[in-house]
């Protein structure tokens, strides 16, 4: 039986593809880069920005570096509000709080915007904590978020579970020693998430219910 339980908020929380897509599209404007296809496009959904603008530029940290700039402007503009719960995921957060479960949200998305994006959607009073990338990069792996997370909130790992659309997640989960659940009505498929390691896997947000007992 798990006690706490850390949810991963792009692709596990809220679908928001529209936001990070456009966000990322601004950057590459602004940059006099050519627009992707929606392919790569939904491959910013869930690894850093950094690490994913890296790839894009070919190991350019510089210029990498230069594009989260402009993505932020963006979508601290308007890009976190392009974005839409899951269905589900309320009436599922609000069974687990009421049979007495922590619940945590562990993001790679900054941690001051992450609290702004659960706020806005009524969810805060959901969770016992936000944990967040930190804006100085110190912070920005999933396993940081995660071991982070677990020491400020004084978290039993034996008890502690990651649930996540995307490799990443289940990654960070295995690298700090707790077990992990992948969702599959965000953006990784089953072939990924299992392939990373997934102790379980819920097809639809009132699954985590039933898999966390």
């Amino acid at each position: 039986m798990f006690d706490s339980i850390l949810f991963d908020l792009d692709g596990t929380l809220t679908d928001s593809f529209d936001g990070i897509a456009g966000g990322v599209l601004y950057a590459l404007g602004e940059l006099g880069e050519q627009a992707p296809d929606q392919s790569e496009l939904k491959c910013f959904v869930g690894p850093p920005l950094l690490e994913s603008f890296t790839k894009r530029f070919c190991g350019d940290e510089r210029k990498a570096a230069q594009a989260v700039e402009f993505y932020r402007e963006y979508y601290n503009d308007r890009g976190w509000k392009e974005n839409k719960v899951y269905d589900g995921v309320e009436q599922t957060l609000a069974a687990l709080k009421a049979a007495g479960k922590k619940l945590y949200v562990a993001t790679s998305k900054p941690e001051i915007m992450s609290v702004r994006i659960i706020e806005h959607f009524g969810l805060i009073k959901y969770f016992d904590y936000v944990a967040g990338a930190s804006l100085d990069k110190s912070r920005a792996e999933k396993a940081q978020v995660i071991e982070y997370a677990i020491a400020t909130c004084n978290i039993d790992k034996r008890t502690a579970v990651m649930v996540g659309d995307r490799h990443f997640d289940i990654d960070g989960a295995k690298a700090v020693g707790i077990k992990s659940i992948g969702v599959l009505y965000g953006y990784g498929d089953e072939a990924e998430l299992k392939s990373a390691g997934a102790d379980k896997i819920a097809n639809i947000p009132a699954d985590i219910i039933k898999l966390v007992q």
